[in-house]
Protein backbone atom coordinates (compact mmCIF):
# COMPACT_ATOMS: atom_id res chain seq x y z
CA UNK A 1 0.00 0.00 0.00
CA UNK A 2 0.98 3.09 -1.19
CA UNK A 3 0.14 6.66 0.07
CA UNK A 4 1.86 9.18 -1.58
CA UNK A 5 1.63 12.25 0.74
CA UNK A 6 1.26 10.69 3.72
CA UNK A 7 -1.48 10.93 6.27
CA UNK A 8 -3.29 13.29 3.51
CA UNK A 9 -3.99 10.34 1.28
CA UNK A 10 -4.62 7.88 4.34
CA UNK A 11 -7.42 9.73 5.45
CA UNK A 12 -8.53 10.07 1.59
CA UNK A 13 -8.25 7.01 1.07
CA UNK A 14 -10.21 6.19 4.43
CA UNK A 15 -13.42 8.78 3.73
CA UNK A 16 -13.19 7.00 -0.34
CA UNK A 17 -13.22 3.85 1.65
CA UNK A 18 -15.86 4.05 4.03
CA UNK A 19 -18.20 6.34 0.74
CA UNK A 20 -17.36 3.33 -1.60
CA UNK A 21 -18.72 0.38 1.08
CA UNK A 22 -21.78 2.65 1.69
CA UNK A 23 -22.88 2.96 -1.79
CA UNK A 24 -21.29 0.34 -3.86
CA UNK A 25 -20.99 -2.38 -2.43
CA UNK A 26 -24.27 -2.85 -1.88
CA UNK A 27 -24.89 -3.54 -5.31
CA UNK A 28 -21.46 -5.35 -6.17
CA UNK A 29 -23.02 -7.77 -2.91
CA UNK A 30 -26.09 -8.31 -4.83
CA UNK A 31 -24.58 -8.53 -8.34
CA UNK A 32 -22.13 -11.43 -6.80
CA UNK A 33 -24.97 -13.07 -5.04
CA UNK A 34 -24.88 -16.50 -6.45
CA UNK A 35 -21.79 -16.66 -6.51
CA UNK A 36 -21.11 -16.17 -2.97
CA UNK A 37 -24.50 -18.61 -2.10
CA UNK A 38 -22.33 -21.22 -4.15
CA UNK A 39 -19.64 -20.28 -1.84
CA UNK A 40 -21.14 -20.01 1.07
CA UNK A 41 -19.72 -16.50 1.69
CA UNK A 42 -16.39 -16.83 1.08
CA UNK A 43 -16.46 -15.01 -1.99
CA UNK A 44 -17.47 -12.15 -0.14
CA UNK A 45 -13.83 -11.09 0.23
CA UNK A 46 -13.63 -10.81 -3.79
CA UNK A 47 -16.43 -7.97 -3.36
CA UNK A 48 -14.59 -6.22 -0.88
CA UNK A 49 -11.06 -6.75 -2.99
CA UNK A 50 -13.66 -4.85 -5.94
CA UNK A 51 -14.05 -2.08 -3.57
CA UNK A 52 -10.33 -1.89 -2.80
CA UNK A 53 -9.85 -1.07 -6.43
CA UNK A 54 -12.80 1.42 -7.00
CA UNK A 55 -10.95 3.27 -3.82
CA UNK A 56 -7.37 3.40 -5.71
CA UNK A 57 -9.41 4.37 -8.77
CA UNK A 58 -10.94 7.56 -7.16
CA UNK A 59 -8.07 8.44 -4.29
CA UNK A 60 -4.78 9.44 -7.03
CA UNK A 61 -2.01 9.09 -4.36
CA UNK A 62 -3.34 5.34 -3.10
CA UNK A 63 -2.24 2.67 -4.43
CA UNK A 64 -1.73 -1.14 -3.84
CA UNK A 65 0.82 -2.82 -5.28
CA UNK A 66 1.81 -6.24 -3.58
CA UNK A 67 0.45 -7.67 -0.13
CA UNK A 68 3.46 -9.24 1.62
CA UNK A 69 3.78 -10.93 4.75
CA UNK A 70 6.90 -12.05 6.07
CA UNK A 71 5.33 -15.35 8.25
CA UNK A 72 5.10 -16.41 11.69
CA UNK A 73 6.81 -18.95 13.59
CA UNK A 74 6.27 -20.61 17.41
CA UNK A 75 6.98 -23.34 19.06
CA UNK A 76 3.45 -24.91 17.86
CA UNK A 77 3.02 -23.66 14.74
CA UNK A 78 4.16 -21.90 11.43
CA UNK A 79 2.42 -19.52 9.17
CA UNK A 80 4.47 -19.48 6.07
CA UNK A 81 6.16 -16.06 4.31
CA UNK A 82 4.01 -15.14 1.12
CA UNK A 83 3.85 -12.37 -1.35
CA UNK A 84 0.91 -11.38 -3.62
CA UNK A 85 0.47 -9.10 -6.59
CA UNK A 86 -2.13 -7.90 -8.69
CA UNK A 87 -5.57 -8.86 -7.83
CA UNK A 88 -4.71 -11.35 -5.06
CA UNK A 89 -2.99 -8.19 -3.34
CA UNK A 90 -6.61 -6.73 -3.38
CA UNK A 91 -8.17 -10.20 -1.89
CA UNK A 92 -5.62 -9.97 0.50
CA UNK A 93 -6.20 -6.85 2.21
CA UNK A 94 -9.49 -7.32 1.84
CA UNK A 95 -9.14 -10.41 3.95
CA UNK A 96 -6.89 -8.31 6.42
CA UNK A 97 -9.62 -5.72 6.47
CA UNK A 98 -12.33 -7.71 7.01
CA UNK A 99 -9.96 -9.55 10.01
CA UNK A 100 -9.91 -6.11 11.80
CA UNK A 101 -13.33 -4.55 11.75
CA UNK A 102 -14.21 -8.19 12.85
CA UNK A 103 -11.91 -7.97 15.90
CA UNK A 104 -13.16 -4.24 16.76
CA UNK A 105 -16.67 -5.26 16.20
CA UNK A 106 -16.18 -7.81 18.86
CA UNK A 107 -14.12 -5.76 21.08
CA UNK A 108 -16.66 -3.12 21.28
CA UNK A 109 -19.70 -5.35 21.28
Amino acid sequence: MIFAKGWEDLFLAGVGLTIVSLLAKPVIGILLLPINLLTFGLFRWVSSAITLYIVTLIVPGFTILSFSFVGFTTKWFDIPAVSFTGILAFVAFSFVLSFFSSLIYWIIK
